[in-house]
């Protein structure tokens, strides 16, 4: 009885355990066979029951309390009657020409997301840092290819940088595609063109279930989004919006302030006054009167982040109308240029104010994926980085 229950728990589901050797020098020995009475011809499918010989082969299983489990299985020859040819019984859990068992491979894939470097993740499964690395994006692969489903309902779509290119100095960019309703990354493409993103996602189906898109306002994008799905809605994300006069209005405070972090006036121009205390805003408004265009574009970044605090969409609407024909009036070329960008991305800003997405979780994703560059101090290949960045943001 207890010789069946450990069974049960360490082996594949047709072997049978016929000894033990727990005291192996680092590792765990189990003798055991398979029990059926025929198997079938991988070639011509005819069964038979015909052993011609057999032979003890060693496979690795996944580890318990630390030590490496090894199978000693005794596996029998057949004899096909039909191709008058001998062939090996097969063991469901391990693949045909393998020395370890799917468990193996996939606890490998839990160790190099628990272990911080490969030589723990060796020395606690010891083998070569080669099966690690290839037994590694095996199975990011498989679990990819489990978890792929069709374009989701909503989704954010924004880059970040991959790597420098040394022979020409060009950075290379990567698109990040991001699933709201599910809170994960859907996919990772190489580059950041139309052509390029339609290359990549061609194959995907379900386009016509994409009803919202959020993305920062890059054309590029927008354009890709029209073209690829029918049914949906860009919305602009309302934190690039905002913040577009904050370069430059921190462009001109340095003509007057000099580059100075500790002067306080920095980071106060720069902060929302509906955060600021009563004393706070005069201070510096008094300081803004001696500079009137600065203080000009200070009332229009104030402006758009009022804008972002309105609720309902026709006020919304009503109130941008208002702001573009004010901003027709202004002689700055920063609040014309503002201006246009306004009116080219009219009906993507008013978006937000019918779903409230923005582009946060894709930033926050953007994060992470810097971390894994850096943990793995870089990646040369795309497709091992882009494996490593869809299993950890899933």
């Amino acid at each position: 009885m207890p010789n069946e229950r450990l069974a049960r728990f360490v082996l594949l589901p047709e072997l049978k355990l016929t000894a033990t050797n727990p005291d192996g020098i680092g590792y765990t020995a189990f003798h055991a066979e398979k029990t059926s009475e025929m198997e079938v011809c991988p070639k011509c499918a005819t069964p038979s029951t015909s052993i011609y010989d057999s032979r003890i082969v060693i496979v690795k299983d996944a580890p318990i309390r630390g030590k490496v489990v090894k199978l000693y299985i005794r596996k029998r020859r057949f004899r096909c009657r039909t191709c008058k040819r001998p062939f090996t019984e097969p063991v469901s859990g391990i693949s045909k020409g393998r020395r370890f068992t799917q468990r193996y491979r996939a606890h490998l894939l839990w160790a190099c997301e628990k272990f911080v470097d490969l030589k723990s993740v060796k020395k606690h499964l010891d083998c070569s840092y080669g099966f690690i690395y290839k037994a590694l994006y095996e199975q990011l692969e498989l679990s990819r290819k489990k978890n792929a489903y069709p374009w989701p309902r909503s989704i954010g779509i924004d880059e970040h940088k991959f790597k420098s290119a040394k022979k020409d100095s060009r950075t290379e960019f990567v698109s990040f595609i991001i699933d709201h309703k599910n809170r994960k990354a859907f996919e990772v493409v190489k580059g950041r063109t139309v052509e390029e993103l339609e290359a990549s996602l061609y194959k995907i189906s379900g386009r016509e279930n994409v009803r919202w898109v959020t993305m920062d306002l890059s054309d590029p994008y927008r354009r890709f989004a029209r073209r690829n799905f029918p049914n949906a809605e860009i919305v602009a994300d309302k934190f690039h919006v905002a913040r577009m006069l904050n370069p430059i209005l921190n462009k001109r405070r340095k003509e007057i302030t000099g580059d100075k972090r500790i002067n306080p006036i920095r980071k106060l121009l720069l902060m929302s006054s509906h955060r600021l205390t009563y004393f706070t805003k005069q201070t510096i408004y008094q300081w803004l009167n001696s500079y009137p265009d600065i203080r000009e574009l200070y009332e229009w970044k104030e402006g758009l982040l009022r804008f972002y605090r309105i609720r309902g969409y026709e006020r919304a609407r009503r109130t941008l109308i208002l702001m573009t024909d004010r901003m027709s009036q202004s002689k700055l070329p920063e609040i014309q240029t503002l201006r246009r960008t306004l009116l080219s991305w009219f009906n993507e800003i008013l978006c937000y104010f019918k779903t409230m997405l923005t582009n946060a979780r894709v930033e926050g994703y953007n994060n992470k994926a810097k971390l894994i560059r850096k943990r793995a101090y870089g990646y040369r290949s795309f497709q091992n980085y882009r494996l490593r960045l869809l299993n950890a943001c899933a």
